[in-house]
């Protein structure tokens, strides 16, 4: 990290500064900032050419499927407005949901033009993510201690919280939370909650398996592994065996004998389709049954959510999140889920938002994995991704996802430049 240009500088910086930011409850603030100073560098130099310094030059132009994102998140603020407009909420709260948008949808298309267009190295991510393992790590015992020591769950609030966002827990430093089902202690780390936690553990391992020096790479891989194990989160653990083996059994999609092999367990499925039916049956049964009550909750919300878009408002929903009853634990209609929470809020004009860039970007990855190990690493962020829209609104997560959604954009940018390796 010694020939770093001065945008490799400062995305590694702010990668290194993770856990001090999170300490003065800055991280939801940082996301968005960086986001909108990295995509107006992006068009800045696409517009100065050859003019800016040499180091500073644009790896290309926009890829088609960036353009997509751009044009999807903008689709996004569009039916944001129409769904203000059809359900009268005024001019107070369309701006104040536009500024949402600004530091949610927004970042799902800034963060990869950045990629695709500014010179950086997707090492200089990769190092960036083991450091931030380094520190979980160095971290580690105090946190894991601290229940049983009778520290408090919540250090403070950060003032912060002054300019604006989903909760208070965004701006919130933790030590550890208690769970409310169990009653037992659950870790988030640098996240505002455990379950999301246990995806940015994820995303850290998924790195880490792709850097190249070996300390590094054990510091990242045992860090995300504590930050899924520790949240006690069950997608992150069907995440951590899905996207690490997933990308990497891809190439054999090109082998005649895997295809074989996959004939020869197809045709055994007669005699033991049952059985396994049954085990799989049993198996989602024990998933859900180990946080019932989440389950149950999750479910409520996405039943809710599904039949007042449907009666209410088909195209572009109902504008916004609307508060939820005892029957959901007061969680709002229209979050926990990415897509239930599209068609709730934004209707289907916004879900097609989200789903065209995509569905695109993870064929450009299953492909790519496909054909060599470049695609390995986007592929495992894409699989990851999708995992936590069917528990999460990815849109109020953008700001600590931004690795990899900048990711997205580099591999964008080398699959154009070299389309197979």
């Amino acid at each position: 990290m010694t020939d770093l240009n001065p945008v490799e500088r400062f995305i590694y910086k702010t990668l290194v500064y993770t856990w001090p930011l999170y300490f003065i409850g800055a991280l939801y603030v940082v996301g968005p900032v960086l986001a909108w100073m990295l995509g107006g560098l992006a068009v800045l130099v696409l517009f100065l050419g050859d003019a800016i310094r040499d180091d500073m030059r644009a790896a290309g132009p926009i890829p088609p499927v960036v353009w997509m994102w751009i044009i999807g998140m903008a689709v996004m603020l569009i039916a944001l407005w129409v769904g203000h407009l059809n359900w009268d909420m005024g001019l107070k709260q369309t701006i104040k949901s536009s500024i949402g948008w600004a530091k949610g949808w927004a970042l799902m298309a800034l963060f990869p033009l950045a990629g695709a267009v500014l010179p950086i190295r997707r090492s200089v991510l990769i190092r960036g993510q083991c450091v931030i393992g380094l520190g979980t790590l160095i971290l580690a015992p105090i946190l894991l201690a601290a229940p049983h020591i009778g520290l408090p769950e919540k250090i403070f609030t950060s003032p912060l919280k002054a300019v604006g966002g989903p909760g208070p827990e965004y701006f919130s430093v933790y030590f550890f939370t208690w769970d409310p089902s169990s009653w037992t202690p659950r870790w988030q780390f640098y996240a505002p909650w455990s379950p999301f936690a246990a995806m940015l553990g994820l995303m850290m391992v998924l790195f880490a398996m792709e850097e190249d020096n070996t300390r590094w790479r054990r510091i990242g891989i045992a860090a995300g592994m504590l930050m899924i194990l520790a949240s006690k989160s069950r997608m992150g653990l069907v995440g951590l065996v899905a996207c690490t083996i997933g990308p990497r059994m891809m190439p054999l999609l090109l082998r005649g004998w895997a295809w074989q092999v996959v004939a020869g367990l197809t045709a055994s499925m007669a005699m033991l389709g049952a059985t396994m039916a049954a085990a799989a049956l049993d198996a989602v049964a024990t998933f859900k049954g180990a946080r019932a009550d989440s389950t149950r909750v999750r479910e409520t919300l996405q039943r809710i959510a599904w039949e007042r878009w449907k009666n209410d408002a088909v195209w572009f929903g109902h504008g916004r999140v609307a508060p939820g009853s005892h029957a959901v634990e007061y969680m709002p209609i229209g979050s926990h889920h990415t897509w239930y929470g599209l068609l709730f809020v934004k209707g289907v004009v916004g879900l097609l938002a989200l789903l065209v860039p995509f569905v695109w970007q993870l064929a450009i990855a299953m492909k790519d994995a496909t054909l060599g190990p470049r695609g390995r690493l986007p592929m495992g962020f894409m699989m990851t991704l999708t995992l936590l829209s069917f528990g999460e609104n990815v849109e109020i997560e953008a700001y600590l996802l931004w690795p990899g959604l900048m990711l997205l954009g580099i591999h964008a940018r080398e699959v154009r430049s070299a389309p197979a390796l």
